[in-house]
């Protein structure tokens, strides 16, 4: 049943009949969540209308697929078996401005499935956006996994509904049923989606013009899209070691072009990403895309370069991700030496033991560990303890006016003091004057990256810089000792 659609012939749809007729049900009003009493009243209500003869042969209006009598029927039939869920996660975003493309949708997708599976298959349309699949005991939990990973990778694909291209966002589950009644095994295996079965279907509104739900969407769509479509692309932006005077590497940072809206700013669409559960897929493709211009360095007679790769949490939360890796880096030919894993302080210290086993892995393979944004969370000595890794960043929001500010010039001093304690390399970002870099260079800061050496650059514009020695010469040319005397009469005048 469709909230909010009421039939010709009926007034199921009208909120005072129905709650009239609910009053009438045995034990709708007293027991259960009200959900669940409104949900049980209104299935108590269609099996008073109609026929058993008819249920079970009834067609759901939307997508024209049994609905979940006719499974119900055959789960009892057959006295248990494994049943699979398909959710589609954006029907309620998609109905909230079009609820007939949001029935499009579900034909589309509901025809797409019924041609992946096999004639004796049952396929229902259980709940508003929920496809059931009964396997009865016709294949093992194993197999049928594996038969809703490849629908669910299969529904992945672009449709075209009209004038809209759409990227569904669908999750699936299977669920081993016994001799249990077969709508509450029904119910409870929807209820499991709900809880675990992927991304939520609410995404933070974004900073595009309209702000509303049709320009939400349609934006989280482009960005579903964007892989394919080869609009991603990675820019870099050298790391430069002054002692050795020269660029010892770059990092990657994801941007994305969009054919209408030009330059989508990371702010913007970084946050939209990971709401919709695409930090993992698009993280995999910055990490091969990046490996993958490394290895060309190095053709190029840049063997020595080293590729900075941002990491988020939700790439972490995979216990593979160490393969994942391991596997990138062997697919390119590409030594371990020549990738560094750049993750925030926050996700570093989220969970603190795991952490310290996927760095150990990731270590353990000759790939460097940084810790970004350093100083902006909260972790502890004792914490940071537990954590092996290579190298930390210093915080822009430190290093910037840090010749003037002596709170900041507090804080990178400790900073650059524990990293020489611990014995690891420390590298401060967002230098965009020559003050902070004289400064930072002065107090034992050898690593660095900024506007001040060089903004991200396409790669045609970094293979040039890594040519341009004397212009990194010239951003090198500060006397340090020169730089403090007058960086301290600046302070104490």
């Amino acid at each position: 049943m469709v909230w909010g659609r009421t039939s010709s012939t009926s007034d199921k749809g009208s909120w005072p009949a129905l709650a009239n007729r609910l009053d009438g049900i045995a034990g709708a009003a007293t027991t259960g969540a009200p959900y669940a009493r409104i949900e049980a009243g209104i299935r108590t209500i269609e099996e008073r209308e109609v026929p058993p003869g008819d249920r079970a042969h009834r067609r759901h209006a939307a997508s024209g697929i049994p609905t979940r009598e006719p499974l119900l029927q055959k789960m009892r039939e057959d006295g248990g078996g494994v049943l699979g869920i398909i959710r589609f996660l954006d029907f309620d975003r998609l109905c909230a401005f079009d609820p007939s493309l949001g029935d499009q949708l579900l034909q589309n997708v509901a025809t797409r499935v019924r041609g992946m599976l096999p004639s004796e298959r049952l396929l229902a349309h259980v709940d508003r956006a929920d496809l059931a699949i009964w396997f009865g005991f016709a294949a093992t939990e194993e197999a049928a996994g594996r038969e809703m990973e490849a629908i669910e990778y299969a529904l992945g694909e672009a449709l075209r509904i009209g004038e809209r291209t759409i990227l569904p966002k669908v999750s699936s589950q299977i669920a081993s049923v016994g001799s249990e009644d077969p709508g509450t095994a029904l119910a409870r295996a929807l209820a499991r989606l709900t809880v675990g079965g992927g991304p939520s279907m609410t995404a933070p509104q974004s900073d595009m013009e309209g702000g509303d739900a049709h320009d939400d969407f349609a934006f989280e769509q482009d960005l579903r899209l964007a892989m394919n479509r080869n609009e991603l692309r990675l820019c870099y932006q050298p790391l430069v070691d002054a002692a050795k005077a020269r660029v010892c590497g770059a990092e990657a940072l994801l941007r994305w072009q969009h054919p209408e809206r030009g330059a989508v700013s990371p702010a913007v669409f970084v946050p939209i990403m990971e709401a919709a559960g695409l930090a993992h897929e698009f993280g995999l493709w910055s990490l091969n895309s990046a490996i993958r211009e490394a290895r060309r360095w190095q053709g190029l007679g840049f063997g020595d370069l080293c590729v900075a790769v941002n990491v988020s949490g939700h790439q972490l939360e995979r216990d593979d991700f160490p393969v994942l890796v391991q596997r990138t880096l062997h697919r390119h030919a590409l030594l371990p030496g020549a990738l560094e894993i750049e993750l925030t302080e926050g996700v570093a210290m989220g969970d603190c033991e795991r952490a310290a086993r996927l760095f150990s892995e990731i270590r353990a393979m000759g790939v460097a560990i940084a810790i970004d944004d350093f100083g902006t969370g909260y972790s502890s000595l004792s914490t940071l303890r537990k954590l092996a890794f290579d190298k930390i960043k210093i915080d822009r929001e430190f290093v910037t006016e840090v010749d003037k500010r002596r709170d900041s010039q507090a804080i990178c001093q400790s900073v650059i003091a524990l990293a020489r304690g611990l014995g690891i390399r420390v590298l401060a970002e967002g230098v965009e004057r020559r003050e902070e870099y004289a400064w930072l260079r002065a107090h034992g800061c050898g690593l660095f990256q900024g506007f001040y050496f060089s903004p991200p650059l396409e790669m045609a514009d970094f293979l040039a810089y890594l040519d341009d020695a004397a212009g990194l010469a010239t951003k090198l040319a500060v006397d340090p000792r020169q730089a403090q005397q007058a960086i301290s009469e600046a302070l104490s005048a």
